[in-house]
């Protein structure tokens, strides 16, 4: 029988998400003070309730991420969740390259679980990771829905080329507003350094993965210990092991 861990066993590893969970506040206060500033100048954040667009796209994680979320969920959640990394890891072993791998995760995998699609809203934006705080679009939605740009012709893409070069804090390629998505490199950093300090080795990879692997005992006590291989061969024995999805070192 695999043993999981409660929400109720997260003191273990607080050294690492409690810098998570520092570096989650700092961002905010600062992504809504660059934000002011940006609308002032009359730039637009297009995103906000009800707008998901961008739910179904992979998303990378640390270990550190994924434990704050872990630690939140119910069981049923972590159930959705895990069915949802099942449907990942099936996509990362079948897919021919990482193009394919991102279409069908949006266009098969599908939306996240923890998606309410009836209000478009996120049931635990608390805890949601970093890559769900930093992107921001500047242009309408309709630019990050899943097909968009293979629907465009020639003359729109060209025309999204130009839109997106004069539009104010865009990285002049994609419409999504740089200096947000800058501002969550300390969370990432923050997480790096904590894993390492506490275990010894840092763990990334796809969301729902680490965080179904974040509840498994077997393999959190791997980790714990220092155990990259260890770890490793706990995933594999949980059918969650697979290089394009999971990292330890």
């Amino acid at each position: 029988m695999t043993r999981l861990l409660s929400p109720t066993s997260s003191s273990p590893f607080s050294r690492v998400t409690d810098p998570v969970q520092r570096g989650y506040a700092a961002y905010t206060r600062r992504a809504q003070a660059w934000t002011a500033r940006y609308q002032e100048r009359g730039g637009r954040v297009f995103c906000g309730a009800g707008c998901f667009a961008c739910c179904n796209m992979p998303i990378r994680v640390s270990l550190a991420e994924a434990l704050v979320t872990a630690q939140a969920l119910t069981d049923e959640e972590a159930a959705r969740v895990e069915a949802h990394a099942r449907k990942v890891l099936h996509n990362a072993r079948t897919a021919p390259d990482e193009n394919v791998y991102v279409e069908r995760h949006r266009t098969e995998v599908g939306f996240c679980p923890l998606l309410d699609r009836e209000s478009g809203g996120c049931t635990r934006y608390d805890v949601r990771p970093t890559r769900c705080r930093d992107t921001f679009s500047a242009l309408p939605a309709r630019y990050c829905e899943a097909g968009a740009w293979e629907a465009m012709t020639r003359r729109e893409r060209e025309g999204y080329h130009r839109e997106v070069a004069r539009t104010p804090g865009t990285d002049g390629e994609l419409h999504f507003i740089a200096p947000l998505e800058h501002l969550s490199e300390p969370v990432w950093a923050a997480a790096a350094k904590a894993m390492r300090a506490e275990w010894g080795l840092e763990a990334w990879g796809d969301f729902w993965v680490m965080t179904t692997l974040a509840r498994r005992a077997a393999f959190m006590e791997q980790v714990a210990r220092g155990d990259a291989r260890g770890a490793w061969r706990a995933a594999k024995a949980a059918g969650l092991a697979h290089a394009a999805v999971l990292e330890i070192g």
